[in-house]
């Protein structure tokens, strides 16, 4: 029997005895199955860990175009042409906090971190695959500088980006970067643009009351669960690298006096834009309708490019675009047990990518009232709330639109947001469907009735969420007949409800169909939807305390195998990944504090 009673001290044992054990084995782990375009590559790139050769995933273009990798970081340009040119900047330059009015974007250049630097983490897959840099930069003095805002990359123009937003359902008024500073656009060689963006990088005149920094233990998280939703098939932000300084910060975590001080620390990350609903609450609000259809029309013709720009229609078509996409991207969210833990307007993303990662969660146990966000007392972001919100959200920013909507499209776009539960609910059923592993639409109804009732079966003997779901993708058809669930822990914990018996032999009944399908096919296709491996809170804390103590081993073992979270690893097994969470992980709490 799996060990149902651990504590760090025991992960970190286990992490130790894995790095005596596997030497320098060689592994070969397939490409995980993207959840997008269903494609399945085998990896061709080998890094270090751990004094150990693995292969690490990747993308095939890397093996075509290696060659083509930029080995100078002086050779490697970033421009903010496009951005400036378009829109309109603050006419004060400056890092002091201030109202900022009639602009987009303020100028405002990063602060050095104090102390020395060292690189933490990075992503090879980011920065081989997006920025078509040799992965051996990142090992340079140069890397550290640019990566940390001590230096600007060639072509940089650091800026801030205003914007607003409501939190926790109230209009905050002024939010915009305040830690964040953006250093550019990077045009690849797949035709592909990217914002690179330092967090934790210092003061913007968006501020408000903060120092600027982020510490070790949010930007661990933010590097790790960028990447890990990447994997999973989740559109997301990315993350680049993560560096940390000597230098101290003062926080107190949970707002309740207990002020620490604690290490500052800067993450590289990217996304197509950066852009969220909360950038045109802003110009709404302070009626700057001008400023309003300017940033539309940039992000429309820079994002959507299928709307036509003389289409009467345009911000509708827009406003319809997002508002599926919202409802399909949620729905992916609850697929794999993640509550965003701070669903405000100004941290959905008007590309409809995940961004901003703070008190975020995986959930262990499937509880749909499960809240990551300690500061979150009323439970407003709670897991099975995100979809609501995401409607209010969306209804904030048809407000948004308004000024620039005719009477008729505005009755047009409130239609249109009818239907966003609608497309919630239609996507999740079809990931709920293929996380069962069922084919064929014709059985619509019975597979509803059997997603409900397998959910509120896992609710009333708090099943594990991943797992349970992991392991009926494993799981043969015999063994589920004759219940022979030998070291699966969280079938076990299901098999006790009172309607498990029952459930199961519909669920038989409906895999059998169709039967052209062999057993080992279905749990192929179960298990390439159905991670083996999240980010657990538990996880993420063993990593953090290690970090804090300047020890990043953890960190890098989760990237590694949170990089192919739907294939058993060996590395992840030995360190207890896939086990029973540790009870302690149920004392664990994730506050706003950064």
């Amino acid at each position: 029997m799996i060990q149902r009673n651990r504590n760090p001290a025991t992960a970190e044992r286990r992490l130790a005895t894995f790095h005596n054990k596997v030497g320098h084995r060689k592994e070969l782990i397939e490409h995980p199955h993207c959840l997008v375009c269903g494609n399945v590559e085998l990896l061709h790139n080998t890094s270090l860990y751990c004094g150990r050769s693995i292969k690490q995933p990747g993308q095939a273009r890397w093996k075509a175009n290696i060659l083509n990798l930029t080995q100078h970081l002086e050779l490697f340009k970033l421009s903010c042409k496009k951005l400036i040119e378009a829109l309109p900047l603050d006419e004060i330059d400056g890092n002091f906090v201030r109202t900022v009015k009639n602009c987009i974007l303020s100028r405002s250049n990063p602060t050095p971190l104090s102390g020395s630097l060292r690189l933490a983490a990075v992503s090879k897959d980011v920065i081989e695959g997006i920025l078509d840099l040799d992965v051996a930069v990142t090992r340079s003095e140069d890397f550290l500088l640019y990566a940390s805002g001590a230096k600007l990359l060639p072509g940089s123009v650091p800026l801030a980006h205003r914007y607003g937003g409501h939190q926790f359902g109230y209009w905050a008024g002024q939010l915009g970067d305040g830690r964040a500073h953006l250093l550019g656009q990077y045009l690849n060689r797949n035709g592909e643009t990217w914002e690179l963006q330092l967090k934790g990088s210092g003061k913007t005149p968006y501020s408000r009351f903060g120092d600027g920094r982020a510490v070790i233990r949010s930007s661990v998280r933010e590097f790790l669960c960028s990447e890990a939703m990447h994997f999973l098939g989740v559109p997301t932000s990315r993350a680049a690298s993560l560096i940390v300084s000597e230098e101290p910060v003062l926080r107190d975590q949970f707002y309740n006096g207990n002020v620490k001080t604690e290490r500052g620390a800067v993450v590289l990350r990217l996304a197509k834009s950066w852009f969220r609903f909360g950038s045109l609450e802003i110009l709404a609000e302070n009626g700057e309708i001008d400023l309003l259809k300017k940033l539309l029309n940039f992000v429309i013709g820079e994002h959507f490019s299928w709307i036509h720009s003389d289409d009467p229609d345009k911000y509708l078509v827009f406003f319809s675009t997002v508002v599926t996409e919202t409802a399909q991207l949620i729905a992916q969210w609850i697929s794999v047990g993640f509550a965003h833990g701070v669903c405000n307007t100004d941290n959905f993303s008007l590309l409809s990518v995940t961004i901003d990662y703070g008190p975020f969660g995986f959930m262990d146990s499937y509880d749909p009232n499960f809240v990551p966000n300690s500061s979150d007392d009323e439970g407003r972001y709670r897991i099975g709330a995100q979809a609501e919100v995401g409607l209010f959200n969306l209804e904030k920013l048809l407000v948004a639109l308004s000024p620039v909507l005719t009477q008729g499209q505005k009755k047009q776009a409130t239609i249109i947001l009818k239907g966003y539960l609608d497309i919630y609910q239609m996507r999740l059923q079809q990931l709920f469907k293929d996380k069962l592993g069922f084919l064929g639409d014709e059985e619509e109804e019975e597979d509803d009735h059997l997603i409900v009732l397998l959910l509120k079966m896992m609710e009333d003997t708090r099943s594990d969420f991943t797992m349970t779901f992991r392991q009926l993708s494993e799981v043969s058809t015999n063994q589920l007949r004759s219940r022979n669930f030998t070291q699966m822990w969280a079938l076990e914990d299901l098999s006790s409800h009172k309607l498990f018996s029952d459930w199961l032999i519909v669920y038989l009944q409906r895999l059998s169909r169709p039967q052209s399908e062999s057993d080992l096919h279905r749990q192929q296709r179960m298990k390439r939807v159905n991670p083996r491996y999240v980010l657990r809170n538990w996880m993420a804390e063993s990593a953090i305390r290690r970090a804090e103590e300047s020890d990043f081993s953890e960190v890098e073992l989760l990237h590694h195998i949170l990089s192919s979270p739907f294939v058993t690893q060996d590395s992840a097994e030995v360190a207890g990944y896939a086990a029973r969470p540790p009870l302690w992980a149920d004392r664990l709490k994730v506050s706003c504090s950064s």
